[in-house]
């Protein structure tokens, strides 16, 4: 008879850590609360009808660098990858773009007198990028390659604007490197922000920075369609409010936070576990828009055309300014803009010749207000006349984001702060266990953190595997 596990949550991790026990054997039921899978990598018509938009995650640099996705056949069940021509764009007040090539030297040749130390800062990363890959997207442990991992920490658990300004001499570089750090949500100024640049910058030129055509939930859809060729079940609506819903498994993973966690496991967790789930600390939130456009966005430096990809911020002192507002709890006045233009690259999302876009900026956690004309401001100051160009939109707040996936707590999209202290001692850091018998955290919240990669559902169910076999 197979041994049974359950899995709450169907967002990548949560897909992650099922087809690993489907793979190990075990008969494995997905229980998903909404009636749409997949977590933060959803897509649907938000908008008008015929604009495919991604409600959560856009651009996957990780997924298609994960160390676990790279390993399953998921083209087989749908899965294709679209890669831009740059990987990412950054423009300038001054009319001109920095981008992020897949090759390191035209990147470099565009920073002038930065180019060598660009070119020294990256090149050994993108050189051992699956080496990287396999010792970053994992839990604290002695790494299989010590030497490259000690000359990436010692930049990486530096500031963002200590490392930029330490290597780079033109605010170019500079701010191509401030805009990648800011994906960690953390203030610039503090220690770790530096390693988010790094790590994303090496894919960009490792892996890239694709999107998957038809939009997120195709990643989704090809987990699910594995998982099921597997044997596993997943089954919508079905949220699981209690522990005592669920009982009777072998092993139970959870994608979910610990604020979920401990709704689930009310009076089942003893004082000294359940205060370290309390004190857990969620990161700012974020004030998403989505937009069908009638026709590309018009930017000012042609360069932007050429990615899917674009930050806007301007200079490493502006994106430092909005990253410090967001995370004292004040809404930035000129925000650090993310932004995403998929249907350059995969007009199967719109009718043929429109468009859709993608933006969001960090705001404070739970702040209920709208970014919404700072963040068309931001994008009209690179792309006059992008207004105009406007067909309708929705902009959802850090309540809105919370709404539609309860793991974004506080509108946190990366499942808790990733300041040093939670990034190597989360609650459940080593094992990802709990208390409770058979019992793992399995989401975000746990090593590596967040970014659709599926790590962290495939190593919870690694230590769930474990504690199985040996009580076995």
């Amino acid at each position: 008879m197979k041994p049974t596990a359950i899995v709450i949550g169907s967002g990548p991790n949560g897909l992650a850590g099922a087809i690993t026990l489907a793979q190990a054997g075990f008969d494995v039921e997905v229980q998903e609360a909404s009636e749409q899978p997949g977590g933060g990598a959803r897509s649907g018509e938000l908008t008008l009808p015929g604009f495919v938009h991604d409600l959560g995650s856009a651009v996957h640099p990780l997924a298609v660098g994960s160390p676990f996705f790279s390993r399953l056949p998921l083209h087989d069940h749908g899965l294709t990858w679209i890669w831009p021509s740059a990987q990412l764009a950054h423009p300038l007040d001054d009319g001109t773009a920095i981008t992020l090539e897949f090759d390191i030297g035209q990147t470099a040749s565009q920073l002038g007198p930065d180019g060598p130390a660009y070119r020294k800062l990256f090149e050994p990363l993108v050189e051992h990028w699956p080496a990287l890959a396999r010792d970053v997207l994992r839990p604290l442990r002695f790494p299989s390659h010590p030497v490259l991992l000690a000359q990436f920490g010692l930049r990486a658990v530096q500031p963002c604007t200590a490392v930029a300004k330490a290597l780079f001499r033109t605010e170019m570089a500079r701010a191509l490197f401030a805009g990648i750090c800011a994906h960690s949500t953390l203030r610039l100024e503090a220690p770790l922000s530096a390693a988010f640049g790094m790590i994303l910058g090496a894919a960009g030129h490792a892996v890239g920075w694709p999107v998957p055509k038809g939009g997120a939930q195709s990643i989704s859809n090809a987990l699910i369609g594995l998982l099921g060729s597997l044997g596993g079940r997943l089954v919508t609506s079905s949220p699981v409010r209690s522990l005592d819903q669920i009982r009777g498994h072998d092993l139970t993973l959870c994608d979910i936070t610990p604020r979920q966690f401990l709704v689930l496991a009310d009076g089942e967790l003893r004082r000294p576990f359940r205060q370290l789930l309390e004190r857990y600390e969620y990161g700012p939130g974020v004030c998403k828009v989505d937009w069908a456009l009638r026709e590309p966005i018009p930017w000012r430096a042609k360069e932007c055309s050429r990615s899917a990809t674009v930050h806007l911020g301007g200079s490493l002192d502006e994106i430092a300014a909005s990253e410090r507002a967001a995370n004292e709890g004040h809404a930035p006045e000129r925000p650090f803009v993310l932004l995403a233009q998929p249907t350059l690259f995969d007009p199967s999302r719109a009718p043929a010749g429109q468009h859709t876009a993608w933006a969001y900026c960090h705001v404070p956690n739970g702040w209920t207000g709208s970014a919404l004309d700072q963040i068309e401001a931001q994008i009209e100051r690179f792309a006059p006349g992008f207004r105009e160009c406007v067909l309708a939109r929705m902009v959802r707040g850090p309540a809105d984001m919370q709404c539609w996936n309860s793991n974004l707590v506080g509108g946190d999209i990366n499942g808790g702060v990733p300041n040093i202290k939670q990034f190597a001692l989360r609650p459940t850091w080593r094992r990802y266990g709990t208390p409770l018998k058979g019992v793992y955290f399995c989401s975000s919240s746990t090593p590596p953190g967040g970014g659709v990669h599926g790590m962290c559902g495939y190593w919870a169910a690694q230590w769930a595997l474990k504690y199985f076999r040996g009580r076995a």
